[in-house]
């Protein structure tokens, strides 16, 4: 596990918890998968798929019936993130609120991590 011990890795919005839950009871899946992989013009990019099954190395983070598996090598990255789900006119869609994005592209796919001791 990485972080502080007693701490939630990511935490989730009541609105993001209650859509994950809703999504794995429909699918009928273990959780939600998030992590991190080169590309975009920032040079990373969220992840996020609904997996069968649990990898013994996702760190697993459960609220209000939502689980989501964070990837081992995107741990270190993600901690801190809240997560939340927002509806607007034109779409919806989960939105990563992490305090170690650096930069993110201008159309919020894309992100770019602080590199500690170059801040």
């Amino acid at each position: 596990m990485f972080g502080i011990p007693g701490k939630q890795a990511v935490t989730m919005t009541p609105r993001a918890a209650a859509q994950i839950s809703k999504l794995m009871e429909k699918d009928g899946t273990a959780g939600l998968r998030i992590g991190v992989k080169k590309g975009g013009c920032a040079g990373m990019e969220y992840t996020m798929e609904y997996v069968d099954t649990a990898d013994p190395n996702d760190e697993v983070v459960e609220q209000d019936g939502a689980r989501i598996l964070i990837a081992p090598m995107a741990q270190m990255f993600l901690f801190g993130t809240e997560i939340d789900y927002e509806v607007s006119l034109l779409e919806a869609s989960f939105k990563f609120n992490n305090p170690n994005v650096a930069e993110a592209c201008g159309c919020g796919e894309s992100i770019s991590f602080k590199v500690p001791g170059r801040e």
